[in-house]
């Protein structure tokens, strides 16, 4: 068995995990009973070699995860819903399969739409803002060094303010702690041992692959990247900022990847500032959550061949 990196991410009352070669979406619903949706899915850079670059498979693979993150969401959002059985009668069947494909495609236009509007959004409060406010100093100081540090401490400063304000919400909460599963299985599938839910709740809930390790280091990159960039000129300062996120988001993936696969004192070191903002972004689950990833585990994965090859060493190179 090849080794494989299974990433994932919590969804309303359910967990979401991608595999090599497909993801699954596991939701507890409200008559308590588990419903996994298992699609196909090869991303773009195994398809195309040329995605594979550096730099660019981070931009690449931070696309694809916003998608299918939008999608299980809000798949998972209708699962939670009470179903209600209606008869149809088999001479309506193909008017039916048509309202279905009818309402598939526009579902997916508005799941683009849905994607783009919070990607503008993600851009102008993380990214816009804090540079139009930093721009001011000027006023104060003629040190680039000095605005650019103020401007990304501004960055981490509206991040962490958002993710404790919605911290608070109930819903927000579960998701947290379904967020809290999603680690703690996949910890409990690397480290060698069977997917229970006795082993699952030994575990640690954090994780260097984490995506909110994945969004901090986005602004710790940011800092760095932006310090190469001195204008004081507004509109130069809000572009150079829109057109450099491809890249920040490209580096950014570049050292998640590595200190995922890596244990050395450097990638700890690094990693750890994000290891503490999960702190606030997963919380310790109950059983029932725990059920729930392991079935979106098994959904893309056998786990038992996984585990077999973790304790005997014998993943094909």
């Amino acid at each position: 068995m090849k080794r494989v990196s299974i990433g994932g991410q919590a969804v309303l009352e359910g967990v979401m995990m991608k595999g090599p070669k497909s993801y699954a979406l596991a939701v507890r619903k409200p008559n308590k009973e588990i419903e996994v949706k298992v699609t196909d899915y090869v991303s773009l850079g195994e398809r195309y070699k040329a995605l594979q670059i550096p730099i660019i498979r981070g931009i690449v693979n931070f696309l694809e995860s916003l998608y299918i993150g939008m999608k299980t969401l809000m798949d998972s959002s209708e699962f939670v819903e009470e179903e209600e059985s209606t008869g149809t009668s088999s001479s309506g069947n193909e008017a039916a399969d048509k309202k279905t494909n009818e309402e598939s495609s526009s579902r997916t236009a508005y799941l683009v739409g849905t994607l783009i509007v919070s990607l503008i959004i993600a851009v102008g409060v993380f990214m816009l803002l804090p540079a139009f406010i930093a721009n001011f100093l000027y006023k104060l100081t003629d040190s680039d060094l000095l605005v650019n540090l103020c401007e990304g401490i501004l960055r981490l400063v509206i991040f962490l303010g958002y993710v404790i304000a919605i911290s608070f919400m109930e819903d927000i909460k579960r998701t947290y702690m379904y967020h809290g599963a999603e680690h703690k299985t996949i910890n409990c599938m690397e480290a060698g041992d069977d997917l229970t839910v006795e082993n699952v709740k030994k575990h640690t809930r954090f994780h260097k692959r984490c995506g909110t390790s994945f969004v901090f280091i986005v602004m710790f990159i940011s800092i760095v990247v932006f310090m190469f960039v001195r204008t004081d000129v507004m509109w130069m300062r809000l572009l150079s900022r829109v057109l450099l996120v491809p890249l920040i988001a490209g580096i950014s993936y570049e050292f998640i990847r590595y200190a995922g696969k890596h244990n050395n004192a450097c990638s700890n070191v690094l990693s750890a500032p994000g290891l503490w903002v999960q702190r606030l972004t997963t919380k310790e689950p109950d059983d029932s959550m725990i059920e729930v990833a392991i079935k979106s585990v098994e959904g893309v994965i056998d786990w038992h061949e996984y585990v077999d090859a973790v304790r005997n060493n014998s993943f094909e190179s």
